[in-house]
Formats: C-alpha cells, sequence, structure tokens
C-alpha cells in the first residue's frame, strides 16, 4: 500500500548545522567545508541508490559538482544564524521499481528547479537494514538561494512563508505526480496529501517514529516498548501544543492588561491638566465624550511631583 509523506526542513547555522555537512551524510560522500576546514566522510555509510545533481539551465560548470556547489551555498550566507539548506523529504512507493522511483524522485526536483531556480541535490536511500522493506525514502536537499549563471543571488523566501501556499502547492503537486506514475505502472493504489478528516476516513493517524525510535526497533527492543515510547511521543507534542496555546492566550491578556492600564494613564492626565484624552489607548467612552476641563489657573509642580492648581486673582 503507497503511502504519503512529505516533510520540507531547513538547516540552520543556527542549530548547529551545515549544508556541507547535511549533502555529505545523504549522498554517503566526502565534502570537505571550506568555510571550517573539516572533511565530512559518510562514504562507509551506504544505503544510497542514486545520486543526482538537478540545477537551472545556465549554472555555472562548477554547479554540476557537488562539493563546490555545496561550500558556493554555504559561502553565499554571511550570517551566523542563516538558513544554509532545505530539505524536502519524501516516501517512494515500494510497488514501482528501483528505476521508476529514482526517475520520480528526480522529475519531482527538476520540478522545484523549474519554478524557483535554486539547485536540488537527490539522494535516492533504501530501506534501512532490520527496518520495514516498503521504507524506499528520497532527500531532496535544495540550496535556499536561486542559482544564476552569475552564481547564487536572491533567497527563495516563498518557501519559508506559509502564507504563500507554496508548501502546500508542492504537496499537491507530489501525491499527483506519484499517482500518475502508480497508474502508468497499472498499480491500483494511490496516495492522498490531505489529513484523514478532509478524506473522511475515521480512524487515528500514525505517528512518524523518527530516527531514534526506527534505530531502537532495529536492535531488537521489544514492540510494546516501542509503543510505549511511541504514546509517549504523541503525548508530548501534544503538550507542547497545549503549551503554546496556552502561552498565547496569556500573551494575548498581558497586552490587554497593557492597554488598559495605558488606557487609566491616559485618562488620569487629562483629567489633571484639563486636556482631552486621546484616542485609540483604551479611553473608551471618556475619550469619546470628552473629558471635563478643570477651572482656568496657573500650574506648578510641587516638590513631590503632583500638580497644583492656584486660581487666578
Amino acid at each position: 500500500m503507497a503511502i504519503y509523506h512529505l516533510t520540507v526542513k531547513c538547516m540552520s547555522r543556527a542549530h548547529g548545522q551545515s549544508a556541507t555537512v547535511a549533502a555529505a551524510y545523504r549522498s554517503a560522500l566526502k565534502i570537505r567545508d571550506e568555510r571550517t576546514g573539516e572533511l565530512h566522510d559518510y562514504s562507509r555509510k551506504g544505503g544510497v541508490l542514486h545520486r543526482e545533481l538537478v540545477v537551472p539551465p545556465g549554472a555555472p560548470d562548477w554547479a554540476r559538482q557537488r562539493e563546490r556547489l555545496w561550500n558556493a551555498a554555504e559561502a553565499a550566507e554571511t550570517r551566523k544564524n542563516s538558513t544554509v539548506a532545505r530539505e524536502f523529504e519524501i516516501a517512494l512507493p515500494s510497488e514501482l521499481k528501483a528505476q521508476e522511483r529514482a526517475r520520480l524522485a528526480v522529475d519531482f526536483a527538476r520540478a522545484i528547479v523549474d519554478k524557483h531556480r535554486c539547485a536540488v541535490d537527490v539522494s535516492v536511500h533504501r530501506p534501512g537494514r532490520g527496518g520495514d522493506t516498503r521504507n524506499h525514502h528520497a532527500h531532496l536537499l535544495c540550496t535556499t538561494r536561486r542559482l544564476t549563471p552569475e552564481g547564487f543571488k536572491d533567497k527563495t523566501r516563498e518557501l519559508d512563508d506559509a502564507k504563500t501556499g507554496e508548501v502546500i502547492f508542492w504537496r499537491e503537486r507530489w501525491a499527483a505526480l506519484t499517482n500518475e506514475r502508480l497508474k502508468e505502472r497499472g498499480v491500483q493504489a494511490r496516495i492522498d496529501h490531505r489529513t484523514l478528516e478532509a478524506q473522511g476516513i475515521e480512524r487515528t493517524p500514525m505517528v512518524h517514529k523518527g530516527p531514534l525510535l526506527t534505530a531502537l526497533e532495529r536492535r531488537g527492543i521489544p514492540a510494546r516498548v516501542l509503543r510505549r515510547l511511541a504514546e509517549e511521543r504523541a503525548q508530548e507534542v501534544q503538550a507542547r501544543l497545549e503549551r503554546a496555546a496556552e502561552l498565547g492566550r496569556l500573551e494575548r491578556e498581558q497586552a490587554e492588561v497593557g492597554r488598559s492600564i495605558l488606557g487609566s494613564l491616559d485618562r488620569y492626565r487629562c483629567c489633571a491638566s484639563g486636556a482631552r484624552p486621546r484616542q485609540g489607548i483604551g479611553t473608551g467612552a471618556m475619550a469619546r465624550r470628552g473629558a471635563p476641563r478643570a477651572a482656568g489657573g496657573q500650574e506648578q509642580r510641587t516638590r513631590f511631583g503632583a500638580i497644583s492648581r492656584q486660581k487666578e486673582r
């Protein structure tokens, strides 16, 4: 049964991440980081069935060399918290042959390149030893800048903002492209990018295990322990969501209290000076009606900072 999975992640220096490390690990190759001088060697890792660089037309020749490409991507970023790479992680249908899965991943990468003009490093991985034999997947590591004949230029920020809908577009596109290939192969199974609720399916969503639980599973940890860990992880995620919602509520209440205090201070000053309250600072009905003006007279500050009034003689 074909399974839908697509996630988009960012690699940031703020989190200690590097584009050269990410590229070396996913492609299982050696890459030297010219910025730090470190050699990242994952050539013994294995498990990579296909590697391919997809670049826009007219890209420089050096962009077709993995080490030079990712060192240039790193060099284009100058801030210590820069986002240096973006990754699309996709599940490939086990119903397709190995060559068909590789072609599907590369075609999806080419569609991303055609629209965003970035470079994409495709690494197709086989299922891990001791894991689910159907877990074929690919890592599409993308540069965060558009690649031109002159090198890297402006950022692909449209993929950073949820309001643009770009990630949703690519989730839909991946489902459509995968279903096209399944149909060509004569396979009845289909994938759907929508939530179970949107599909009208009543069942509990599956919890993504992640690398830690998968590694434990490969080491022969009992299934009941893995289930408990998965449940604890789901509860932790739910607790984080609830804490975030509570924090948002508290921040809104704090902002409301702040506005109320400012409004009270404004009304007090206006009543003391005889001026009209300012609009829009929580003055309410008094601001609309206008505060009553005090009788005329000279104002002088006392040594305690209070304002006293002395009637004109």
